[in-house]
Parts: C-alpha cells; sequence; structure tokens
C-alpha cells in the first residue's frame, strides 16, 4: 500500500503535537508495511529528500526476519546476511514561497499551492498512490485538490479545532476562515480520523459529521527515550532547576491562554503556603511568557518559579525524570500527548478534566484530574501529589503500565492501517474512479 501523507509540521520544524504524532507514526506504519510518501513544507531546513525509515527483510537460518531502520540507517543484520526494502518512508521537503502576505492564512494557503504543485509531479512520475492522508486544515488546499485530480480517496486527521481552541466561539475573520477550511477538510474526507472520543463528539457537533464517517485513535508515546534514562545520575542536571531539598513542579507546552499557565502561577502562593519546598519550573516559550512572568514578579514568586524558556526533547525527558509532579491544567486539550510522556517517565501527573485528558488519565488511578479553570481545583491537586508521595508513585506506576499496554505505536499504526484498509476496499467496489 502506497500512502501520501501531507503534514504542515515534520522534524527539524516541529511545533506542537501534530508534529510529534506525525513523527512516530511515520516509522510505526512503515512497520506495518505501509509505504509513506510524507510531504511537508521546508521550514527549518532539513534535506529535501530523505528516507526516514525502511522495513528490511532478511533470512536468518532459513526464516525470514524483519526489522525497522529509522533515518536511514540500513546497518548490516546480525547474522550478516542481506537484507531486502519491504517498505519506505521518504519525506520530500518543499521549500515555502518566501513572499510577505497579509495575514498567516494567506500564507497557509499558498503554500499549500507549492505543495499541490509537488505531489502532482510525484503522481505523475511515480504513479498513483492509494490514499491521501491529510493532517489538520494547514494541508487541507492541497489534499482536497490532489484528492479531485486524480480521484484518490482522502483520509483527514483533525488534530484539533479553532472552535475548540476559541472555547466555542470564532471571535475574527480568520479563525472562522480556519473553521470552515476545517469544515470542508471534514466533508471532503473519505473517513475521519480523531485522537480522542471527546474529538471525535466535537467534530460530530460542530461540523455535522456523521458519527460512521470518524475513527477515534489515540495519540502514543515510545517510553524507550525515558526508560533509557533509568538509573542514570540527574542530580547535575536536577541542580541547574532546582535545590536539592525543593520538590519540581513541572509545566511544559507552548505559552498559550488554552494550556491553562495562568492558573498555576495564581496557584503557586497557595501552594508554597502549605508546601515552601515546593519549585515551578515552567518550561516553553509563546505568546503569554512575559505576562506569565510579570505576574510571577508580581505575587513575589522571587525564586521559586524558573522559566527556562525552549528547552531540547533531552531536556524535557530528564525533567520528566526529575520532577516531583507534572501539571497540565488545560482549559482545551484535544488529546495531551504531554501528559502521556509524563506517565511514560513516571513522573506523577495533575490534569483538568477537559477533552482527551479525561480519557487518559483516570483519577486516583494513573493520576490526579482536577476541575478546570478552578484555582482552587488546582492548588488541592498539586499539594496532594506532594503530600502523599507513596500514593503518588503507585498512580505513577500504574500510568507507565497503561501507556505500554494501550498508547504505544505499534498499536497505533495497525489501528490506522486498518483504516486504510477499509478505505481502499470501498474505493475499490466504488464507481469513483
Amino acid at each position: 500500500m502506497r500512502v501520501l501523507m501531507l503534514s504542515w509540521e515534520y522534524p527539524p520544524h516541529s511545533v506542537g503535537g501534530l508534529g510529534k504524532h506525525v513523527t512516530e507514526l511515520v516509522p510505526a506504519l512503515t512497520e506495518q508495511g505501509v509505504d509513506i510518501c510524507l510531504l511537508t513544507p521546508r521550514w527549518a531546513g532539513g534535506p529535501v529528500n530523505e528516507v526516514v525509515a525502511e522495513l528490511l527483510f532478511s533470512d536468518v537460518r532459513g526464516e525470514r526476519v524483519s526489522r525497522l531502520a529509522t533515518r536511514g540507517d540500513r546497518l548490516s543484520s546480525a547474522s550478516g546476511a542481506p537484507e531486502d526494502v519491504g517498505a519506505t518512508a521518504t519525506v520530500i521537503r518543499v521549500e515555502p514561497p518566501y513572499a510577505d502576505f497579509p495575514d498567516f492564512f494567506a500564507g497557509a494557503w499558498r503554500t499549500n499551492l507549492t505543495m499541490e504543485q509537488k505531489g502532482r509531479a510525484m503522481i505523475d512520475q511515480l504513479g498513483r498512490f492509494d490514499l491521501i492522508h491529510a493532517h489538520d486544515w494547514l494541508v487541507a488546499f492541497a489534499g482536497v485538490a490532489l484528492k479531485n485530480a486524480y480521484k484518490i480517496p482522502l483520509i483527514a486527521t483533525i488534530h484539533a479545532t479553532e472552535y475548540g481552541r476559541g472555547r466555542g466561539t470564532l471571535p475574527t475573520e480568520m479563525s472562522k476562515a480556519i473553521h470552515n477550511v476545517e469544515w470542508w477538510l471534514s466533508f471532503e474526507a473519505w473517513r475521519v480520523i480523531l485522537c480522542s472520543q471527546y474529538m471525535a463528539h466535537e467534530v460530530a457537533q460542530i461540523f455535522h459529521a456523521p458519527h460512521d464517517k470518524l475513527d477515534v485513535i489515540p495519540n502514543g508515546v515510545d517510553t524507550r527515550p525515558f526508560d533509557a534514562l533509568d538509573g542514570l545520575d540527574l542530580t547535575d542536571f536536577r541542580a541547574g532547576y532546582a535545590l536539592p531539598e525543593e520538590h519540581i513542579v513541572f509545566m511544559v507546552g507552548r505559552m498559550v491562554q488554552e494550556k491553562g499557565h495562568h492558573l498555576l502561577i495564581e496557584a503557586a502562593p497557595r501552594i508554597l503556603a502549605q508546601y515552601p519546598a515546593a519549585k515551578f519550573v515552567l518550561a516553553g516559550t509563546g505568546p503569554m511568557r512575559d505576562a506569565l512572568m510579570a505576574r510571577a514578579g508580581e505575587l513575589g514568586l522571587g525564586d521559586k518559579v524558573y522559566f527556562p524558556g525552549f528547552i531540547s526533547d533531552d531536556d524535557r525527558n530528564k525533567l520528566f525524570k526529575v520532577a516531583d509532579v507534572a501539571v497540565f491544567p488545560s482549559l482545551y486539550e484535544p488529546f495531551g500527548i504531554v501528559a502521556l510522556e509524563a506517565m511514560a517517565a513516571r513522573c506523577p501527573v495533575v490534569v483538568s478534566t477537559v477533552g482527551g485528558l479525561t480519557e487518559v488519565v483516570r483519577h486516583h488511578e494513573t493520576g490526579i484530574t482536577v476541575y478546570p479553570d478552578s484555582v482552587d481545583s488546582l492548588v488541592w491537586g498539586v499539594l496532594h501529589t506532594l503530600q502523599h508521595p507513596d500514593w503518588s508513585r503507585a498512580r505513577a506506576e500504574n500510568a507507565y503500565r497503561v501507556v505500554r499496554q494501550v498508547f504505544n505505536w505499534r498499536t497505533i499504526a495497525a489501528s490506522t492501517r486498518a483504516v486504510y484498509e477499509r478505505v481502499r476496499r470501498e474505493h475499490d467496489a466504488s464507481d469513483w474512479h
């Protein structure tokens, strides 16, 4: 099966959950035997053409053995036997049009024209793909155009909605335009994949999409980067963020209203009043960062709150390992990959009961859930976690087991491939060719 995938994000350009999702899904689908050609804008460099994963087969003592090689690393098998390629994941980075556009929406539309042109050239040169898989509205223009030009069925994954980000409002002309494109993408798609039941309900409600057109496949996380840190002495690393006697309350993410950083800042003085050893580390960048830092100063938090700014994935993983609690007081969260990452690191979590977070974290089993947009509830949740370390560690171990069993990429890729197979069968049986 050959799939043309379209994504606005892919490393080295990866901003949020969408980029993480695509980065992990592509090699997992290749391991399932799906040939993937990922088309993405070349925002932050990287090779124009890059093989990022290959499914390799070799004969070992008369048995057919497979393995996945990533980032084009085709090391010889342990037996030294020659290897055959079963499936490949290739990333094609398209130079975006560097010009001044009146707004982001216009720039996205113009970039899609460039992606569409590249997609047409690829299909004309390499032959048809079985499916097109578009991730979110940012690549909808190219996805729909290629679908109709070549009569290739389109699958869409909608990671979030403008209506949801606006908490039920569309306050600007741009937000209304984005909302319209999201509706158009869900209408044009043969099937729509959502990351949570919450998102499926939202898409059905606001876009009037039929429920039987929607597939819920959760996001996932790879525990291996966190497992690799087990047993390492992270004392020196931790010292860069907190004193030895302090207990770290960690939050990471883009600093925007919907993530709820402001709630943690407001909760901090009340948490410190009962637990003076707490140290708050809020990592990330975004439009609210300056205001959050100013508010921390107004509240007299001083050196009890640290804003390290952007941190690498490696440092984020280490912070999850040394933190005493990870906090995600979101106001809107379609899924919450970052909570899964904390759980994969065996870090106790406190999350608000919004969106997909309620499907990831079970109260008093795999974490603590608190009321959304409630400082009182957030104070209670963080204090409960800090003041009962044995209970918190037990919940973190439960969470780790759930992550390994349910939210692993192999299972997610298998579910995605099942959607692909269904659409291909239905397309083959239709008269739309």
